[in-house]
């Protein structure tokens, strides 16, 4: 009987996760709110029906999707605020991170940059949670280094917005940049080098 079970489990998240790929493939050409159900269903194969046995809504699977997206960065966002290098390094280290995650994920990036404004309200806070976790999470790893030692935790969250604000732009710009040359790539990096850059400057003079 456990066996069975097992088996059913089993078989049971393959569908999830098929419907889950299914609607992410069908939105990179179009938003949340446009995506009926019997097009994912379609897609995997299924009957409609099946869709209720695995989200309440659409809009329930975009939400997964969001912490399919964005759930697992949190410990490499953390990771490479709070390591070891001065700040150029640690800039350096989090724009090849932002590049590499754009390359091998660009239909999650896409998703996210296309429904942060988009109109399906519980994916828009969805998002902005995920967003705050990374901002007050950046900030506890600010924190903890020598410069921030007068800083108010009001201020360091501020900073720590301005850097995910920043990180989620150049998602987007290297996203562009996908079907692009190697020099618009490199453009994009330098850039968003130089923003951060910018940001850590004002960063120490900030208590001036």
């Amino acid at each position: 009987m456990s066996h069975t079970l097992g088996i059913r489990q089993a078989q049971k998240q393959k569908t999830r996760q098929a419907l889950l790929d299914a609607a992410l493939g069908l939105l990179e050409e179009q938003s949340l709110s446009s995506l009926g159900l019997r097009e994912v269903t379609r897609a995997v194969g299924v009957a409609p029906t099946a869709f209720y046995r695995h989200f309440r809504s659409t809009a329930d699977l975009g939400v997964e999707l969001v912490e399919e997206a964005l759930g697992s960065l949190h410990p490499m966002i953390e990771s490479t605020v709070s390591a070891a290098g001065d700040s150029d390094e640690r800039i350096a280290r989090a724009v090849d991170l932002i590049a590499r995650h754009v390359d091998a994920h660009p239909a999650h990036v896409r998703f996210i940059a296309r429904e942060r404004h988009g109109g399906v309200q519980p994916v828009r806070e969805a998002i902005r949670r995920q967003l705050a976790r990374f901002a007050e999470e950046v900030s506890v790893a600010l924190a903890e280094h020598p410069e921030a030692e007068e800083w108010s935790d009001e201020d360091l969250l501020m900073l720590a917005g301005l850097y995910v604000d920043q990180m989620l732009m150049t998602a987007s710009q290297f996203l562009e940049a996908l079907e692009g040359s190697a020099e618009e790539r490199d453009r994009v990096t330098r850039m968003a080098v130089q923003r951060m850059r910018l940001i850590s400057i004002g960063r120490h003079h900030w208590m001036d």
